[in-house]
């Protein structure tokens, strides 16, 4: 299978399993582990880390795809995605065990997508907007659409329960949406 068939196939399991299908979310780990597993391989051999610390990496890129599979954008390719965790988490087991670890800027280009450019006005536009917001919301959003916390990691650190969270960030959202569209119609 080709490179773009298999990362089709990919996006079609993790966007099934992002809506709940378990049986894709099965095929689409079962079928990616082995790539992954790869990687890890590959990355440790360019890092200087000793092959034994892949599947290590592995195992916490597996739970890394588990917890953070809600901010993947189905609209990018899958691929570019995944050999960001591997990198970042190869990374990340470099530093527990001490060591210094310099990532090449030719191997993070090769991860990023060509995006609109902004035209700096965006960051104050969504400050702006998060200002209208009371606590928790404000921090809530701010913590896990702008900053990409998890909501459990967010509830920690608030002291809420993860259901609070979740209540209070579709509820700030949804405000959000309305000062965004009365903004929207009063500068039309």
């Amino acid at each position: 299978m080709k490179h773009s068939a298999r990362e089709r196939e990919w996006s079609g399991w993790m966007r099934q399993a992002i809506e709940g299908d378990a049986r894709a979310y099965h095929h689409f780990l079962s079928a990616v582990t082995p790539h992954l597993r790869a990687m890890a391989r590959r990355r440790c051999d360019q890092f200087g880390a000793p092959v034994s610390e892949a599947e290590d990496v592995v195992q916490d890129v597996l739970l890394a795809v588990h917890l953070k599979r809600g901010t993947w954008d189905p609209r990018r390719p899958i691929g570019p995605w995944l050999s960001t965790i591997v990198r970042n988490k190869l990374v990340d087991s470099m530093r527990r065990r001490g060591r210094h670890v310099n990532v090449p800027i030719e191997d993070v280009m090769a991860t990023l997508g060509a995006e609109e450019q902004a035209d700096g006005f965006d960051r104050l536009d969504v400050e702006r907007l998060l200002e209208q917001l009371k606590d928790p919301g404000r921090d809530i959003v701010r913590s896990i659409s702008v900053q990409g916390a998890g909501v459990r990691e967010t509830a920690a650190r608030l002291k809420m329960s993860e259901g609070a969270v979740r209540v209070a960030l579709h509820r700030a959202l949804k405000s959000l949406a309305a000062y965004y569209r009365r903004d929207e119609r009063e500068n039309a």
